[in-house]
This record gives C-alpha cells, sequence and structure tokens, in this order.
C-alpha cells in the first residue's frame, strides 16, 4: 500500500484488546501508540504474551506500527536528570519497539534551555545540547543498526522556546550531530512545521517542503508523516493540531503530500481533534484524497 493511514489509539485494555481492537475499529491500516504514561518518566514493562500477541496479529494484517515516546523526553536539557531519563526512555521504547513488532519510535527533537537567563551564551548552549543529543543517541542508533530493528524517528518541533530543531532547514545540524546515521529517520509534523514556517499553505509548498527534507536528509530518511492541521497561521511557533480542512494549512496540502514522491510507502497517522473517535471523518478523508 501506497501510504496506510491511521491514528494515534490508546492502549487501555491492553496491546491487541485496546489499541489493535480500536484501530480495526476505526479502519486504521497503521498505529501510533505510547507504551507507557506519556507524561511520566516511569519505564512500563510489556507482557511477553501480550507483546508477541500483538507483533502476530499487525503483521499478520500488514499493520505497520509506531511508538511515540512521552513527552518529556529532552535530550537537549541542561538539567543532568532530565537528559539521563531521556536517554533512558528513548532506549527503553526502542527495546519496546521490537518487542511489539513496531517499525519506528518517534521522539520529539528536543530544546536547548537558557537557566542563566543569558542571551549571549545562547549559541554555546545550542552546541552542548547538540552535542548531548550525540552522546546519547548514538550508542542507542548503533544497537538498532541492522535492517530489521526498528528506527528513531526525529520529529521536529513547533519551534516554541529554544528548540534544537524545528524548520525543516534545522534538520541538517541535527542531523549531522549523529553523523546522518542510517537509522536516523525523520518524522514529519505536518503542524509542527507549518507553525515553524513552511509553506504547506500555499500551491506547491508541500512538495518544495518535502524536497527540502529529501535534499538535507537523503532519499528513504522520512519515515512517517503525523498528518495534522494547525489552528493557527503560518510561523506562529503554536503546537495546535486541528481537523483536517479546518485549520490554516488546508486540504490541498495533504493531497499534495499524498501524491509526492518522496511519501511513497510512507505512513500516515492523524492526531487530530476526535480522530480516534468512531465516525470521525479524517481517516476517511486521507484515503480519498490518496486515491486522488
Amino acid at each position: 500500500m501506497r501510504n496506510p493511514v491511521g491514528t494515534h489509539v490508546l492502549v487501555g485494555a491492553g496491546l491487541v484488546k485496546g489499541a489493535l481492537a480500536s484501530a480495526e475499529e476505526l479502519g486504521c491500516e497503521t498505529l501510533q501508540v505510547f507504551v507507557g504514561n506519556p507524561r511520566g518518566w516511569a519505564l512500563s514493562a510489556g507482557k511477553p504474551a501480550e507483546d508477541a500477541a500483538f507483533a502476530a496479529a499487525t503483521a499478520e494484517r500488514g499493520m505497520r506500527t509506531f511508538i511515540h515516546t512521552p513527552y518529556l523526553v529532552n535530550l537537549g536539557s541542561p538539567t543532568p536528570a532530565t537528559y539521563e531519563r531521556s536517554v533512558a526512555l528513548v532506549a527503553h521504547n526502542l527495546r519496546r519497539a521490537a518487542e511489539i513488532g513496531a517499525e519506528g519510535v518517534v521522539v520529539h527533537t528536543g530544546s536547548y534551555v537558557d537557566p542563566a537567563g543569558d542571551p549571549d551564551g545562547a549559541a554555546d548552549r545550542h552546541a552542548t545540547a547538540l552535542s548531548q543529543v550525540r552522546e546519547g543517541l548514538l550508542p542507542l542508533l548503533d544497537l538498532v543498526a541492522d535492517d530489521a530493528a526498528p528506527w528513531l524517528l526525529l520529529e521536529p518541533t513547533a519551534g516554541q522556546g529554544r528548540s534544537l530543531c524545528a524548520g525543516v532547514e534545522d534538520l541538517e545540524a541535527y542531523l549531522g550531530a549523529l553523523d546522518f546515521h542510517p537509522k536516523a529517520g525523520i518524522c514529519l509534523d505536518t503542524c509542527h512545521v507549518f507553525a515553524a514556517g513552511a509553506p504547506l499553505d500555499e500551491p506547491g509548498g508541500a512538495a518544495a517542503t518535502l524536497e527540502q527534507i529529501v535534499e538535507i536528509g537523503g532519499p528513504g530518511r522520512l519515515r512517517l508523516i503525523h498528518a495534522n492541521d494547525s489552528m493557527d497561521v503560518r510561523g506562529a511557533m503554536k503546537d495546535r493540531h486541528q481537523k483536517l480542512g479546518e485549520g490554516h494549512i488546508g486540504v490541498d496540502a495533504f493531497a499534495e503530500l499524498l501524491a509526492h514522491p518522496a511519501t511513497e510507502g510512507v505512513p500516515f497517522v492523524l492526531e487530530t481533534p476526535g480522530s480516534r473517535s468512531v465516525g470521525d471523518p479524517d481517516i476517511a478523508l486521507l484515503k480519498r484524497l490518496r486515491t486522488g
């Protein structure tokens, strides 16, 4: 399938009885889950029998699965405890991805913080934060270097705060810090890049954004798209998702994304309001746009 379509579902009653059952009820062809508290540091252990059942069931259905790391992860944090916990959470989620048969783990690219409020040292703090990213992620990427292992998918943020990677152009330095590791993939969140300034609301803007990603990262590095419209205008640096066609990006951008050669085989996962409710129109809309 050229572009499987789905949404982020809740685990609830479990990976099979909760997440997979919900995904099937919604008509998903792909799904994304948290494997622990999205707002906590706990390394939630899996259940081997349930993990194996979920991996087998999704493989049988051809339903591609992704994990999103908790929101607290920030590999650029100057606070040692936050940084160390972030590395541990990413490592844990990569391990859980292998156990449940997920093909990728999405991680927000993070921010560097100015604890002293000194604007003159921003460049040094940025460099220090990217060095932390390198030290924390390169060993983990080397552990998942074989073809069958899950990808680590870097998700640029909306530009709020002191983002390490917001606009597409920021991917060059971030990937460079990781030596353009072959298992460092990209998760493009349409709301995020639009909030950071990408012209998705213009004819040809989505295509230009994709071409910039390929120019920076090379072919095959884009592995997942979070399909979200935006409540706010382009460049607002606000991460507020909206239903497709009801925000400032508009439906045409998603049709353009689905038709572009750079998204061949790339799943589209919704994170829009109501997208995991039965009867919500966004999954059906993406499927219609996919067929042209």
